[in-house]
Order: structure tokens, then sequence, then C-alpha cells
């Protein structure tokens, strides 16, 4: 599993935190930037993750922002890219089950260490349920 990773200056001192425990446990991840705490946009590290998932052959993405809805909403321009900002173990679990997720999205002034591995270890762990409904309603994202 290949997962892409990437902030603005807002979420970096949390991304950086989850390198720390990729590293710790030798996750296979690529860092896309941002590299300091100097102001940045964050759509730019959206689509960044995006294209990594899209062209790159990432299996999934984690972007971070203050909120982490701006993020969500950048990422979700990229064609293919379904994210999510998870704020619950049920929200990042349902994201995979129902939605087939590909991007877990974190607000950094509302989430600590220990929930976003939390979240991120449901997500990534999670399988797409698939079924006749929930495809359907992916292709319809797709068609949008």
């Amino acid at each position: 599993m290949k997962i892409v990773i990437g902030s603005d200056h807002r979420g970096f001192t949390l991304k950086e935190e989850l390198i720390k425990f990729f590293k710790e446990s030798s996750v296979d991840f690529k860092d896309v930037g941002t590299n300091s705490t100097d102001s940045t946009d964050y759509p730019d590290y959206a689509k960044l993750v995006g294209e990594s998932i899209m062209k790159d052959g990432y299996n999934f993405g984690i972007l971070i922002c203050g909120s982490g809805i701006g993020v969500s909403i950048a990422a979700n321009k990229v064609k293919g890219i379904r994210a999510v900002n998870a704020t619950s173990n049920n929200m990042a679990e349902m994201a995979r089950k129902h939605n087939d997720a590909n991007v877990i999205c974190f607000g950094s002034d509302f989430i600590d260490i220990d929930k976003a591995k939390r979240f991120l270890e449901i997500f990534i762990n999670t399988g797409f349920e698939g079924g006749e409904r929930h495809i359907r309603r992916i292709q319809k994202l797709e068609n949008i």
C-alpha cells in the first residue's frame, strides 16, 4: 500500500507527526509538501495528492489544513478523487464502505495525532462494501 500526504501551513505540524508514525511503521509514503509553517495555498497540495493517486498509483491520500474543509473541497475537484473530512471513527469507516473514498482529510485545529492515526487506520483497513446502490452512486459522482 502506498500513501501520499500533503498539507498547507496550518496542517504542517500534524503532517510531520503522521510522517514520523509512517517511518516508525515502515509505511510506503510520499510527502508532497508543504515543508514549513510559512503561509501556502491548500488547493496546490490537494491537487498534488489527487494527481498522485490518479496518475502515479498511490492507493490513498491524506490532506491536512486548519479545518479539513478546504482541502476536502479542493481534492474533490480532481477527477476520480473522493475525499472526506473524517471527524469520527464512523465517518472514516463509512467513507470507505459506502463511498470508496480514497482521500482522508483532517482539520489540524480540531484533531490530535492519536485521533488522526486512529481514523487513518480505520480508513485504510476498511474495504469498499460494493453492491449495486453504492456502485451506481459512485458512477453518478464520476459523471458530474
